[in-house]
This record gives structure tokens, sequence and C-alpha cells, in this order.
């Protein structure tokens, strides 16, 4: 039986704005195996990357449950979360937010050093994943000379080379063209068969959230999960 990465219980969230309380998530309950790759969809609006920052101890929950691997990480202190998140989480952004002084190696590697490996060892394992999104050749340049798809390359391999249990994108692809999306959402799927990390991907596009194990829809709060019946 494979490991529980993600549970969520009676997961719920409320901001407050001014006299008003606006609840954005509702109940939420949400549940993710080592390995398992789901897309969240939903509206603008609808609570999609509030529901990842939540996941990625970058938000608290009003109250509710969130458990990943197994720790209860809203009961975690910031310092606590911050070495969470350095151990277990990876994350993708719509924007790649890489630096654009250093080069691709040297912000694969970044989190690494901040883990304290060294600049040797964080290297090596820096240029093995620049190898694996299919980037070795560009390794020594920095993020001006890279295109679009290449620079989303160079985030994914930042979010992965620390080994995660759990990667979260929001939007991973998109920033990119139809072309470069679809090449973004199969590399995914291609590193999630070969490390076994589990993913959650927020995105608009239904077309390719298709193609991911589950999706979860996001609607007024509340979250439903159907197997997608098109994995390719």
């Amino acid at each position: 039986m494979s490991e529980l990465v993600i549970k969520c219980q009676q997961l719920n969230k409320v901001y407050q704005d001014g006299e008003n309380q606006v609840a954005v998530l509702k109940g939420v309950n949400l549940s993710l195996e080592q390995g398992e790759m789901l897309a969240v969809v939903g509206s603008s609006g609808s609570g999609k990357s509030t529901l990842l920052h939540i996941l990625g101890t970058l938000d608290g929950a009003t109250d509710g449950k969130v458990e990943i691997k197994g720790k209860q990480v809203g009961k975690l202190n910031r310092k606590q979360q911050a070495n969470f998140r350095n151990e277990n989480l990876g994350f993708i952004y719509q924007f790649h937010h890489l630096l654009m002084e250093f080069t691709a190696v040297e912000n694969v590697a970044m989190p690494l050093l901040i883990k304290g490996l060294s600049a040797k060892d964080a290297t090596e394992k820096a240029r093995v994943m620049l190898d694996k999104v299919g980037l070795s050749h560009r390794s020594e340049h920095k993020p001006s000379a890279l295109s679009g798809g290449e620079r989303q390359r160079v985030a994914i391999a930042r979010a992965l080379v620390t080994e995660p249990a759990l990667v979260l994108a929001d939007e991973p692809t998109g920033n990119l063209d139809k072309q470069n999306a679809i090449k973004i959402y199969d590399l995914i799927k291609e590193l999630n068969s070969s490390l076994k990390t589990s993913f959650v991907v927020v995105t608009h596009d239904l077309e390719l959230a298709d193609k991911l194990g589950k999706i979860a829809y996001l609607d007024d709060g509340k979250l439903a999960i159907k197997e997608s019946q098109h994995v390719a």
C-alpha cells in the first residue's frame, strides 16, 4: 500500500474583508498517495491557489486538519514550516521566479545550498536534474538567454532537485504557448513516473488537466474529485 502524502479533513479558510467574512474553502477533504497526480481546476477566485498555499504551509487554514507525510503542518511554527518545506516540498509557479543573475545550474542548486549541501555536491545534483529535464547543454546559461519553455524546465528541475515527496504547481504552463505547455505537462508526467513524486497542479486548461490521474473541481469553496478518463 502506498504512503499517504496528503490528508486534509474538513478544511476551511475564511478571510475577513472589512466587516464581512468571505469563505474561500468549505469543508474540503482531500487525500493523495505517493506518486499520484492531481489537477485542481475551477474558475478564478474559486480557491485553487489558496488550497495550494495551505498545502505548501505558505498560508494557514481557519480550521480543519492538514497532514503532509503524516505531519500536521498547521501545528508547526514558522521555522519548522520552513524546514519542512525545504525537506519535503517543491514549488513550480506560472512565472518561473528564477534568479536572473545566476546560471541555470546555480538556480537549480540553490535549494540544496539552503539545505546545507556543499557547493560541489549541490552543483553535481543540479547538473543531474538539468539532464533529466533535457537542459544539460544549457546549464551555464543565465535565464535571459533561455526561452520561456527552457526557463520553466529549469524551474521544474529546481523544484525536484531536493527529491521532495510533493510538488505543488500553480499554473505551470499558464505563461507558455500550447506546444510548450504540452511539453511541460509531458515532462511532469515523465518525472512523476520515474521519481514517484506526487504532484498537485492548479490549472485553467481542462484538456491538459485531463492528462493527469485525478481532477479536483473547486466550486464555491467545495471540492469534488473524479478520475480522469483520458490519462495518456
